[in-house]
């Protein structure tokens, strides 16, 4: 595999995405949940984190306003399937109010916040907030993890540093953007490459682990 196009032809030889849940992925991309989600499934399995999200609806508190306003308590019940629950409600709780105080609402986050304010974050490290940034905000950010460094390590490719990686990610599709757009047999934006490629890559590591 010379770049990452390689491996992303690679894997879309092999039939993956194998569930399209989403146009990129992510269940309910482009929405808060992407938020909680991130949080949510840090340190744990995605199948649990749908469970806490699913509490979370069904007690009409899956949005920003509601998020900041809830109980420490309560919001920890909601979230125990994702493990780590007091300290995610935490940060979960502190995230939401801090995306209030400096955007007023989501759609204004969605349009104006940067990594840096993300990083800035507590609990919040880079995949978490590219992962946000991506699916999220619909930014033309390629997220990378556990997943994606044994995939290249599969390849003889190791990388010392996060951003090291995404950066050698993105530049393989940079570069091949037309041979992306007739795989695809149309144009489709960087954003929604950049999230159904990293979906691949979580697919084909799960089905491999």
């Amino acid at each position: 595999m010379r770049d990452s196009f390689e491996i992303f032809k690679y894997l879309k030889d092999l039939g993956y995405l194998k569930e399209l849940r989403d146009r990129l992925w992510w269940p309910n991309s482009r929405t808060f949940e992407v938020v909680v989600g991130a949080i949510l499934t840090q340190q744990t399995r995605w199948d649990k984190v749908e469970k806490a999200l699913k509490n979370l609806k069904d007690a009409n508190l899956l949005s920003l306003e509601a998020l900041s306003m809830v109980d420490d308590k309560e919001l920890s019940k909601l979230i125990k399937p994702s493990g780590f629950y007091n300290t995610k409600a935490k940060r979960l709780k502190l995230l939401s109010k801090n995306i209030i105080k400096d955007f007023g609402n989501f759609e204004n986050f969605k349009q104006s916040v940067s990594r840096e304010w993300l990083l800035s974050q507590k609990g919040l490290g880079k995949e978490s907030s590219d992962s946000i940034l991506c699916y999220g905000c619909e930014r033309e950010v390629f997220v990378v993890d556990a997943y994606t460094a044994k995939l290249l390590k599969k390849f003889d490719y190791e990388f010392e540093e996060y951003d090291e990686l995404r950066e050698w990610m993105e530049h393989g599709i940079l570069s091949n953007l037309d041979k992306i757009y007739e795989v695809y047999k149309e144009k489709k934006s960087l954003n929604e490459i950049y999230a159904r490629f990293h979906g691949k890559i979580v697919e084909f590591g799960k089905d491999k682990r």
